[in-house]
């Protein structure tokens, strides 16, 4: 296997058990609302004037997705929808008393999560925190390429 394809795959296995590892707190935490509804939360709480097309660019999911997740969130009572008085074609949404909640656990399950993992961060030198962060950016930025390049329209 090519050291390429090892940090690949290691960076698939080490998302993954952070996925695992997170899942059932996650879970039982936040009963009744799924993954992709959290993620959306979280989208609307952390962006101004949050609408679809926003949101849909935020999470990599097409517009279609997020009219049918903001639905579910509206029905669920976690999200509310609104128009500004100077723009009334423009649909945006903010978070309930509830969803606000969903988003408050959400972020303290986060910290919850950093604070277990860092030991191992502790451990890394700001020389690998950049030589770190220079990799992601151009593998994210070759990623937009590609994602440009094949005409995929996420929005």
């Amino acid at each position: 296997m090519s050291k390429q394809e090892q940090v690949i795959l290691d960076f698939r296995n080490v998302f993954n058990k952070m996925v695992w590892l997170n899942k059932m707190k996650m879970e039982d935490r936040l009963k009744g609302v799924k993954p992709s509804e959290v993620h959306c939360i979280e989208s609307i709480g952390k962006h101004a004037d949050p609408n679809v097309t926003r949101i849909a660019d935020s999470l990599y999911m097409t517009k279609g997705a997020i009219t049918k997740l903001t639905k579910k969130l509206m029905e669920k009572g976690l999200i509310e929808s609104y128009q500004k008085p100077d723009n009334k074609k423009e649909i945006y949404f903010k978070l309930t008393e509830q969803g606000q909640e969903i988003y408050d656990i959400h972020e303290e399950l986060h910290k919850e999560f950093q604070e277990r993992d860092q030991s191992v961060f502790e451990q890394v030198t700001e020389e690998q925190y950049d030589q770190m962060l220079i990799f992601m950016e151009q593998y994210s930025r070759h990623l937009d390429a590609e994602i440009k390049k094949q005409g995929i329209d996420l929005k």
